[in-house]
């Protein structure tokens, strides 16, 4: 792959020349690059999934680059040569994922605390928390709260739970598009 600067020949331009070359543009620079080549084997079910989640993916980024407001956030966390539609796609496929969860400060007691860090290459937009006894009947579930400036968020407890063995804690976290990923916790 060659990157190529200001050329008069070829600056701006963009396409396949025959089955050879194909020109792009990126961050405002000409980049030439062998043309790919079709795959002509029959798609695995895997192979197929995944061609699914991605239309579906740049679908979700043509959206987003239509609404001005969600397109000026996901600009603004764009890195140099990137843009919203790139920041978009990427959120698009990428789930929340849990750093920690701190269980140390949680008793069963109303007022004791979880700590979950959780990261998102855009932004998680909700950590939700149940809280099962052995036995699998709902003791409490709630929504936990960003910290300030953190990627913290704390879920505190408003019903007794008398006995934790056996408990299962059941964490959620969304992103913008509306992925989820859970964590199970056993007690």
């Amino acid at each position: 792959m060659a990157r190529i600067g200001k050329n008069i020949v070829t600056t701006g331009l963009r396409g396949k020349l025959g089955d050879l070359i194909v020109f792009r543009n990126r961050g405002g620079k000409t980049i030439v690059a062998s043309a790919p080549e079709k795959n002509k084997h029959e798609l695995s079910e895997a192979q197929k999934k995944h061609r699914h989640q991605f239309q579906n993916a740049i679908l979700y980024g043509k959206s987003v680059v239509a609404d001005p407001i969600r397109n000026a956030a996901y600009k603004g966390e764009a890195k140099e040569g990137q843009s919203a539609f790139n920041v978009a796609v990427a959120d698009f496929l990428n789930a929340p994922s849990f750093d920690e969860v701190d269980l140390s400060r949680y008793t069963g007691q109303p007022g004791s605390t979880i700590l979950i860090q959780v990261t998102d290459d855009f932004k998680v937009v909700e950590v939700q928390v149940e809280i099962y006894n052995g036995d699998g009947t709902l003791v409490e579930s709630g929504a936990a709260a960003q910290q300030a400036k953190s990627l913290d968020w704390l879920y505190t407890a408003t019903a007794a739970n008398g006995s934790l063995d056996g408990d299962k804690i059941v964490i959620k976290a969304s992103d913008v598009p509306g992925n989820v990923t859970d964590s199970v916790i056993n007690l």
